[in-house]
Order: structure tokens, then C-alpha cells, then sequence
């Protein structure tokens, strides 16, 4: 599994440190040098983290706040790179920085700050990856009635179904399936989060068991590593 990473940063010495450490964590880096630009890339793509110069580069603050204003990135790991100076680490994490790398550098610290990150990175990745996949789900409503759907995808907060004909009126109360290559069903919880009219309907997990959802954490990332 293949990390992404954006790094916002014109200062060719913490690029050189920043950029290798990153890579040899299975972190792909793509680098921008201009805030506008930046702000441009954080609208139409998602970053697992999402790297700003905060005090050495025009307009990186803004950036870095921006991040937690859109949609695409506002679950991204955010770090504030600070030039000691200016902007401090308390102000850093109120503009959303989960981490912070105070400039000079070194790649011993770079290193040690990612790996620290690593982990959150992965859980986010694994939040709102959705795996396609296609198996036999049960609808079940609150007065007992029950249909039968397919999936199209499904990740850990939800998944969407395919069924034949339209929803009943009454309320979706739990989904019932099983993961291929498991053994157990799961029968989590569950609501409608929207339905398009053509047989596509989008269900949110409300409440799982703990066995459930670490089969469904495992299971994930299983399909992430071959993503």
C-alpha cells in the first residue's frame, strides 16, 4: 500500500531531507512550490498527509487552514513545517497540524516524526478507502421485512447496495452479510444514507460488535495492501 502525500515547500534543503524519508516509508511525495497552486491540488485530489511550510513560504498558513475547510483533505494528516520565528507549535495545531517539524531538520528527526504518523495515516487511508466488491447482502427493516441486494463497494463506515425494485417505506434496521473469505456474518446496524432512484442506495454501519468490526478492519486492510 502506497501512502500519498503532498508537500508544500520552495526550501530545497528540507526537500531533499523530507522527500527520501518519505519514499522509504511507502510514502509517495508529490511537491509544490506555490500556496495558490496548493490550494488548487487540495480541491481536486485526497492526500493521507498533507505537508506545509508554514513560515518560509507565502501563503503556507493559509494553506494549512484551508485543509481542514475542505472536503476533499479535512481527515488528511496535516504537518506545520516552522522556522522557529514566526508562527509557534500552539498555533500550529489550533490551525489543524497534527504534527510539527521545526526547522533545521534532520532526516533522523523527519524519520521519527512520520513513523509516529504512520499509523493515523493508515487509519485514515483504511476510513475512507471503498473496496469494490460484489456479494449477497439481506436489507433487514424495523417491522421485520427483508429484501435482498448486492453491494458494489463497502468500507468501514458503510456501503453501497444494488437492489431490484424499490425500498420499502419503513426504516432500515440492520444489514446481515458475510465477507468473502470469512466465516462468520456480520449483521451490524444500519441506516439509509441516500438512494438515487435507479436501484443504487448507500447504507451507513451505526453500531457493530467489537468482533465484527475488527473482522472488517482486518479484512480492509487486507484489500488495501493489493489496491
Amino acid at each position: 500500500m502506497t501512502l500519498e502525500s503532498l508537500l508544500l515547500c520552495r526550501d530545497s534543503e528540507v526537500v531533499d531531507i523530507l522527500k527520501p524519508t518519505l519514499e522509504r516509508l511507502s510514502i509517495h511525495v508529490e511537491i509544490c512550490q506555490g500556496s495558490r497552486a496548493a490550494i488548487d491540488i487540495l480541491t481536486s485530489s485526497k492526500f493521507d498527509a498533507v505537508i506545509v511550510d508554514c513560515d518560509d513560504l507565502p501563503g503556507g498558513i493559509g494553506v494549512l487552514e484551508s485543509v481542514r475547510k475542505g472536503k476533499s483533505n479535512q481527515n488528511s494528516i496535516a504537518f506545520a513545517i516552522l522556522n522557529g520565528a514566526s508562527t509557534t507549535t500552539q498555533q500550529a495545531f489550533d490551525l489543524g497540524a497534527k504534527f510539527v517539524l521545526q526547522k533545521p531538520i534532520s532526516p533522523k528527526n523527519a524519520m521519527r516524526c512520520f513513523e509516529a504518523a504512520l499509523g493515523f495515516m493508515e487509519r485514515e487511508r483504511r476510513r475512507y478507502f471503498r473496496h469494490p466488491v460484489e456479494m449477497p447482502v439481506t436489507i433487514v427493516f424495523e417491522h421485520g421485512q427483508e429484501i435482498k441486494a448486492t453491494t458494489t463497494n463497502v468500507s468501514e463506515g458503510g456501503m453501497a447496495l444494488g437492489i431490484a425494485g424499490k425500498l420499502p417505506d419503513s426504516k432500515i434496521a440492520k444489514v446481515v452479510f458475510t465477507l468473502p473469505g470469512m466465516t462468520f456474518p456480520m449483521e451490524p446496524k444500519a441506516e439509509s444514507a441516500w438512494a438515487d432512484g435507479t436501484g443504487r442506495v448507500g447504507v451507513r454501519f451505526l453500531d457493530m460488535s467489537k468482533g465484527s468490526k475488527e473482522q472488517l478492519e482486518k479484512w480492509l486492510s487486507q484489500q488495501l495492501v493489493t489496491a
